[in-house]
């Protein structure tokens, strides 16, 4: 009887060692983040009078659209910092190549984080405007999709200088992450 336990007690502690537990992180390490985004100008532009025989500029449109692409790194559980670029359209001739900056707020990161992006860009192509830029944030929520990939979708808030026209955005923007650790979600754990 003794030996049988001790046997047993042996057995159990081996198993225990070896064991091979994985732990989901916090983390998502390196990661791409493709999206598509259709917004709403909010502010009505003032009319100015076309008193002149030179073409001027038109004040954008009621609507925007645009892909992102952002690669970054999440080096702290709440917080990732990355950079990329978007193609925005609001009118004809208003074709615009930002480079931005966008530090992301991370809340209860794995499956389903919540997060806060702000948004910073800054014109690359010359367009109807020069040196075009724009200050925006969104919220939104990932949703875990497979190891390496989590869907998401936001909420987004942005203000544009174009020339002498400022017209604020607010729109849906969706899209796709793909990250290095493939233990930040549930998927993870084999």
């Amino acid at each position: 009887m003794k030996k049988n336990l001790l046997i047993l007690l042996a057995l159990i502690s081996f198993s225990a060692i070896f064991a091979q537990e994985t732990k989901v992180s916090k983390t998502m390490g390196f990661y791409f983040n493709p999206s598509l985004n259709l917004g709403f100008k909010l502010d009505k532009e003032k009319e100015v009078p076309n008193n002149t025989q030179y073409i001027n500029s038109e004040p954008p449109r009621k609507f925007t659209y645009g892909i992102t692409a952002i690669g970054g790194y999440n080096f702290l559980p709440n917080f990732a910092l990355g950079a990329g670029f978007r193609y925005s359209f609001i009118q004809d001739n208003y074709h615009l190549i930002y480079l931005m900056v966008q530090p992301k707020f991370i809340f209860d990161p794995g499956d389903r984080p919540f997060y806060i992006e702000l948004n910073y860009g800054r014109q690359l192509n010359n367009a109807v405007v020069s040196d075009a830029e724009f200050w925006g944030g969104r919220l939104g929520i990932q949703v875990s999709y497979s190891k390496r990939i989590s869907q998401e979708g936001g909420i987004f808030l942005e203000s544009h200088k174009l020339g002498n026209s400022n017209p604020f955005f607010v729109g849906l923007s969706y899209g796709v992450t793909i990250f290095s650790n493939k233990n930040y979600t549930g998927y993870g754990e084999d």
